[in-house]
């Protein structure tokens, strides 16, 4: 028996569909394929072997740098700081006419300038450094997540060629039924 046309217009639509989705995958992969090849190139070679090594120790001047922003960031710092401030003032004011620094606490001004001038570069330093090392991990990351994503198209395009696999047994298995089940009709009076 001849499957009816209604039979085969799905099969043929459904074959069709998964063809097309095969072929938008393929582009897909080479398209990604391609971008990690420009991004890689478009690395100097020290760079592309040190993504994979562990950092460069720290130089001096680096520690500091982290050293004097883990310090002033802190509440320590704050506390600290600002009980030498009360301090200072407090003593002024009441030592009065014979204080080292009267109002308006010029040389307290001076010195906070100071340190304030010191510190800014020294945290701006550290942070661009730890700018940096999050610029390599999220490149790292998004590496990572391209593969990751790649292989779970790779499944899904074997969980699909699966399905397909299993929808044509099963539409054979239904022809081979009705086919038997035209034969033992036809037998029967």
């Amino acid at each position: 028996m001849t499957p009816s046309p209604c039979h085969a217009t799905p099969d043929a639509a459904a074959l069709a569909a998964a063809q097309q989705d095969r072929a938008q995958l393929a582009l897909l992969r080479a398209h990604r394929r391609a971008h990690r090849r420009r991004a890689e190139a478009a690395l100097p070679l020290p760079a592309r072997m040190a993504e994979h090594l562990e950092a460069p120790p720290l130089t001096r001047g680096q520690r500091l740098a982290d050293g004097v922003a883990a310090t002033i960031g802190s509440w320590r710092f704050i506390v600290i700081q600002s009980t030498a401030i009360v301090l200072w003032i407090s003593g002024n004011v009441l030592v009065g006419a014979n204080a080292w620094d009267p109002y308006p606490f010029i040389l307290l001004n001076l010195l906070l300038s100071f340190q304030a001038a010191y510190t800014a570069p020294a945290i701006m330093m550290s942070q661009n450094r730890q700018s940096e090392l999050d610029r390599r991990h999220a490149q790292s990351d998004y590496e990572i997540n391209v593969k990751a994503e790649l292989e779970i198209e790779l499944l899904h395009e074997k969980i699909d060629i699966l399905k397909e696999q299993e929808l044509l047994a099963l539409t054979q298995a239904v022809r081979e039924l009705s086919a038997q089940l035209d034969t033992l009709s036809k037998r029967l009076p």
